[in-house]
C-alpha cells in the first residue's frame, strides 16, 4: 500500500488496508514478493500526478510480476490515463474506493467481473459519479508510520466550495459527515488503546455537520470530544478562516485538552485575486480572523496555505500577500506554487503568470515564513512547554511536538507518546533544545 498526498488520503489508505488485511492479505514489501499493490493516489497538482506515474514505473522495474490498482483522486480524475499505462491491472475512483478489496479479490469470485467496466488497453477501471457516492472511509492514521504516536482521524470528506483553481469537490464530491456518535466511538477506542493526542482532520473540516438531516456545527462537535472522551489532546487540522467562529475561537482557547494550533487556508493577500479564486473572504475579513485567534492565544501555532502563481497575479497582487503575511501573527507558512488542473476554471484563464516568476514568489514566502517561525521559537526560549513524545532522535534525546506545534529534542531517552513538561533551553536547526523537568 502506498499513499499519496493529504490527511485524508492517508485516512482513506488506511481503511482499505485494513479490509485487505481483513481478508486475508498480509503487508509485503514491494520490491521483493508483493502480489498486489494499491497505489492511492493524490490529484492536486502536476507534480502529485507525475509522483504517481513515477511509482508504477519503478513498481515494474522492481517487481513486474506484481500487479498494480490504482485509487483515489487520480483515478476518479483521469481513469482512461492511468489505464493505459504498462502494469496497470485496475483503476478504481474515489466513487467506488470502498470496494478496494472486492475488486483485488474478484479474480476469485468475490466480484462478478462485469461489474468492472473494461478498458482497451488491458486494464479493468471502476469509476462512477462522484456526486452520488455516500460512503465515508474512515479509519485511524498514525504519525510516522508508525501505531505509538498522535493517530489521525478523518471525520469529513468531500466538500461544497468552488474555489476556481481546486480539482478536489469534482474528484471528492460533496462535503459528508461521519456521525458525531462514530467519532466519539472511534476517539474513545484509541484511547483505550493508550493514545494521548488525536489529530482531526477532513477536506473541509469546519463544514463537519452541515450536512446532516438536523444540521450540527464543528464547534459542537469538538466540545463533544472533550466532554465525552477522556482524552488528554485534541489537535485540530486545517479549518477555512469562515469556519473559525467566536465559539471554536473560545472553546479552544479556554481548553487545556485541545492544542493551541490554528491552521488557516488564506491562499492570496490580494482581493482581487481572492475573487478570481472564488474564495469566501476578504482580506479584512481574514485579517480580523487571525488577530481574534491571536488574541484569545497569545503562544498558539498559526500556520496558513498560501498560493502564488495565480493566473493574472501581478506584481502589486503579490506584495499585497507579501505585506499581509509581514504584518499578521503567522508562526509557520506551507507556500504552493499555482498548478494549472484540467476541468478547472482558472485553467482556462488567460495571463498564466511565468514559472519563473512564481518560483521566485515562492522563493519570498518561503524565506519570509521561516523568519517568522525562528522569531516563534526563539521566544521560547528559557520557557516550559508540554510537548509529547515522537520517536527517539539520536543517543542523547528524544524527538518531541509541543503544544503549540513546535518541533522539539528533549534531552534523553523518553518513552514515545508521553505528555513531557520541558524548559526549553536553546534552538538548533529547525528544533528546540529542552530538557524534561
Amino acid at each position: 500500500m502506498e499513499n499519496f498526498g493529504c490527511r485524508a488520503t492517508q485516512a482513506d489508505g488506511a481503511a482499505i488496508e485494513r479490509q485487505l488485511l481483513e481478508r486475508g492479505f498480509e503487508r509485503a514489501d514491494v520490491s521483493l514478493n508483493a502480489e498486489v499493490i494499491v497505489l492511492n493516489t493524490c490529484t492536486v497538482t502536476a507534480s502529485a500526478d507525475q509522483d504517481v506515474r513515477a511509482a508504477i514505473r519503478r513498481i515494474q522495474r522492481q517487481n513486474p510480476d506484481c500487479k498494480v490498482l490504482v485509487t483515489g483522486c487520480y483515478a476518479q480524475r483521469a481513469p482512461e490515463e492511468l489505464a493505459a499505462l504498462p502494469g496497470v491491472n485496475w483503476v478504481v475512483g474515489n466513487s467506488h474506493k470502498h470496494r478496494v478489496a472486492d475488486v483485488v479479490c474478484g479474480s476469485t469470485g468475490f466480484v462478478p467481473q462485469e461489474a468492472i467496466g473494461f478498458n482497451a488497453a488491458g486494464a479493468d477501471v471502476l469509476v462512477g459519479d462522484i456526486f452520488a457516492h455516500t460512503e465515508l472511509m474512515a479509519a485511524p492514521v498514525f504519525d510516522g508510520g508508525t501505531e505509538k504516536t498522535r493517530p489521525n482521524l478523518k471525520v469529513q470528506d468531500g466538500c461544497d466550495n468552488r474555489c476556481s483553481f481546486c480539482i478536489i469537490p469534482s474528484v471528492r464530491g460533496a462535503s459528508r459527515s461521519l456521525a458525531k456518535s462514530e467519532v466519539l466511538a472511534q476517539a474513545n477506542e484509541l484511547v483505550k488503546r493508550g493514545f494521548k493526542e488525536v489529530v482531526i482532520s477532513g477536506i473541509n473540516l469546519g463544514r463537519w455537520g452541515r450536512d446532516f438531516e438536523r444540521p450540527e456545527r464543528f464547534a459542537g462537535l469538538v466540545r463533544s470530544i472533550v466532554e465525552e472522551t477522556s482524552l488528554e489532546k485534541l489537535r485540530i487540522s486545517s479549518v477555512e478562516p469562515m469556519d473559525w467562529t467566536a465559539e471554536l475561537i473560545e472553546l479552544v482557547a479556554g481548553c487545556e485538552r485541545i492544542a493551541k494550533h490554528a491552521h488557516v487556508p488564506m491562499q492570496s493577500g490580494s482581493d482581487r485575486v481572492l475573487r478570481a479564486m472564488h474564495r469566501k473572504y476578504r482580506p479584512w475579513h481574514y485579517a480580523e480572523k487571525l488577530r481574534r485567534i491571536r488574541e484569545a492565544m497569545p503562544t498558539a501555532a498559526i500556520g496558513a496555505d498560501v498560493m502564488v502563481g495565480f493566473p493574472g497575479e501581478t506584481d502589486e497582487d503579490f506584495e499585497a500577500t507579501r505585506r499581509m503575511i509581514e504584518d499578521l501573527p503567522f508562526t509557520y507558512l506551507h507556500v504552493f506554487t499555482y498548478s494549472s488542473r484540467p476541468g478547472t476554471k482558472s485553467a482556462e484563464m488567460p495571463n498564466q503568470v511565468p514559472v519563473q516568476v512564481a518560483r521566485e514568489r515562492n522563493r519570498v514566502l518561503r524565506e519570509l515564513g521561516a523568519s517568522k517561525k525562528r522569531e516563534f521559537m526563539q521566544s521560547f526560549v528559557g520557557r516550559e512547554l508540554a510537548a509529547i513524545t515522537l520517536t527517539a532522535r539520536d543517543g542523547e534525546s528524544t524527538e518531541a511536538l509541543s503544544d503549540n506545534y513546535l518541533k522539539m529534542a528533549v534531552a534523553g531517552n523518553h518513552e514515545s507518546n508521553q505528555w513531557k513538561r520541558t524548559r526549553v533551553e536553546g534552538m538548533r536547526a529547525e528544533a528546540l533544545v529542552a530538557r524534561a523537568i
